[in-house]
């Protein structure tokens, strides 16, 4: 299921170290002395002034070259800083610290292979040059070695155990190979050598977060904040982790926090989204479309203002604005090398890999296009996760289903490949033009025979309805989408009803336990898969459920749905709708405030006592 996204900013840019001018630099005259003390006391101004000055009375000054060249990689002019530090290189080329920082340029101008070579000369020149090692431990990071960078940041630190920045970078190195209390043992070290490092608190704050310590995440990020309260990147994981307790508006107040400090188009989308968790659907659209003015191609604030156009039913600019939602690394995983991309060529004759994204709910709901694009002449095979493959196998118009990514030969016999959830946008599907035909999944006829033995035999005259009550709990809105088993309880005494639970995982253990009214039926034990899940679907009269991928599952298989959902639901559902046009015949139930569960389930259960299902 798609979630509204608040980005958290990933661990601070890990901090390369110029090597600076020091008391050690043999000083030709007093101009450059001068010019030293003052690049030294942070006075870049008149550092400037006497660099020029130095330059004008000795062109040929390396030390003079090399340092101004420093100045202005510090001013953010590295086209400038290089060819002065290439004219000092050429008059004294047995300079260690000129290579690491002509290194650091090179980094800067997107140049990795030069960085590379310049930083393994100036470790040909000084092996113990810990600035030098540390420093191509960060272009190594950045190219994800992660393993190499770790040696680089290791051997700055066996050099010089008081490196900050080396401390720092280990730590967020171990991180991405998920050694997290390695990484935080580094933080501890920086901490010990540096008590007011903000960067330190930040990053252990990412890391404790990774690790799903939410309260030690919160406690670092506001030492953070109180030691750099111009910190926004602090400001904005600190609100993302507290939104992801479920505390929207106190996650709001950080993401504006951040958008104060640095008006940036992660921060507004931030922003928009913490609207959307609480709710607040009219609001949010105006900070993804000041996102966008301020980068046209932000993945995040284009996948947002889709969700917020598509939940209103503007599903012209809404699919055109979701077919932007891709950044190069979500690629990685489905896009089909040598393969183009579909975007609505003819499809006579072609043969086309449909890709299946995101979770199971989603796999479901767009495999239907499967049926749309045959119909426009196309050979279709599709990809799904695997324990969908056989369910998927039963969608007309699918040639073959498999999971995974084609390979090779596998791969070059597709003339085109498509996301699902890409497909609308191709297609041009409209409120009005949603392939809605039901039902487009099929359970086994054997395996629905077998289901209709145990399920006559436990409630042979009783209506029988299944229950959904809670998703993943990684899911972003899960503390909102799902409810406790005791939540549901009101249910249990409709008359002449038999309940079965559908809820797999630990969330259906008190279903297990219960005592109370509603005790349901519960066979999970031998649902195996979503084809175990379909058979038993086919014997009940109806599925009450929260939003979830059972929900699409038991729609899909043209069964009546009773769909629950939280106030700040997903748009898929659409606002204000008691239906879908995605699943005709299904019944939308809403809550009218966050987390209030009370009034959804009085409707359901009073239509339970009073109409036939």
């Amino acid at each position: 299921m798609d979630q509204t996204v608040s980005p958290r900013p990933d661990h601070a840019a890990n901090s390369s170290h110029v090597a600076g001018p020091s008391s050690a630099v043999a000083a030709p005259n007093a101009l450059l002395d001068a010019a030293l003390d003052a690049h030294r006391s942070g006075d870049l101004d008149r550092a400037d002034a006497l660099y020029r000055d130095a330059l004008a009375h000795n062109p040929s000054n390396a030390d003079a070259l090399h340092y101004y060249g420093v100045l202005h990689h510090q001013r953010g002019n590295a086209r400038y800083a290089a060819h002065l530090m290439d004219d000092a290189l050429a008059i004294f080329a047995d300079d260690p610290a000129c290579w690491s920082n002509r290194g650091l340029v090179a980094a800067a101008l997107g140049q990795p292979d030069a960085a590379h070579a310049y930083y393994l000369r100036a470790l040909r020149l000084q092996p113990a040059f810990a600035d030098a090692h540390n420093n191509l431990g960060v272009l190594l990071q950045s190219q994800r070695l992660y393993d190499d960078a770790a040696h680089h940041y290791q051997s700055a630190l066996d050099i010089d155990p008081s490196h900050i920045d080396a401390h720092l970078n280990l730590g967020t190195t171990l991180a991405k190979l998920e050694r997290h209390d390695e990484a935080l043992a580094c933080y501890a070290n920086a901490l010990s050598l540096d008590p007011r490092s903000a960067s330190a608190y930040f990053n252990a704050g990412n890391c404790f977060d990774d690790i799903g310590d939410a309260d030690a995440a919160i406690v670092h990020f506001r030492r953070a904040i109180a030691i750099q309260p111009d910190f926004a990147e602090a400001h904005v994981n600190l609100g993302s982790v507290i939104g992801k307790r479920g505390d929207y508006a106190q996650a709001e107040l950080h993401y504006r926090d951040a958008l104060a400090l640095k008006r940036s188009p992660t921060h507004l989308v931030c922003v928009g989204a913490s609207l959307a968790a609480q709710g607040r659907v009219d609001d949010e659209e105006a900070f993804y479309r000041a996102a966008l003015e301020l980068d046209p191609g932000h993945a995040d604030a284009h996948q947002n203002l889709a969700w917020a156009l598509l939940r209103r039913g503007d599903y012209p600019e809404g699919w055109a604005a979701y077919a932007k939602r891709w950044r190069a690394q979500d690629y990685a995983h489905i896009a089909v090398a040598g393969v183009p991309e579909w975007h609505g060529e003819s499809l006579d004759g072609k043969r086309l890999l449909l890709v299946g994204e995101q979770g199971f709910g989603d796999q479901l709901q767009f495999v239907r296009y499967a049926s749309v694009l045959a119909e426009r002449g196309a050979i279709v095979d599709v990809s799904v996760r695997a324990p969908l493959v056989e369910l998927v196998a039963t969608v007309p118009g699918v040639h073959r289903v498999f999971s995974g990514q084609p390979e090779g030969d596998a791969a070059s016999q597709y003339d085109f490949w498509v996301s699902m959830m890409s497909v609308p946008s191709c297609v041009r599907t409209g409120l009005d033009t949603i392939p809605a035909a039901l039902p487009y999944l099929s359970a086994q006829p054997d395996a629905v025979e077998r289901w209709r033995e145990r399920v006559t035999a436990v409630a042979p005259t009783q209506r029988k309805i299944g229950l959904v009550w809670a998703g993943s709990p990684t899911f972003g809105n899960d503390r909102y989408r799902s409810m406790p088993f005791d939540t549901l309880a009101t249910l249990g005494d409709a008359d002449a009803t038999a309940c079965f639970s559908l809820q797999k995982g630990a969330a259906g253990e008190p279903a297990r336990l219960a005592s109370a009214a509603l005790k349901p039926h519960d066979f999970t034990a031998d649902l195996h898969d979503f084809t175990d899940t379909a058979a038993l679907i086919m014997n009940l009269d109806l599925v009450i459920a929260v939003d979830t991928g059972v929900a699409h599952l038991a729609a899909a298989l043209g069964k009546p749905v009773w769909l629950m959902l939280p106030f700040n639901s997903d748009w898929r559902w659409l606002d204000g709708r008691s239906d879908s046009p995605w699943y005709p015949g299904m019944r939308v139930f809403r809550q009218t405030h966050l987390g209030d569960w009370t009034p959804v389930l009085a409707d359901i259960r009073t239509i339970l006592h009073t109409h036939d299902v």
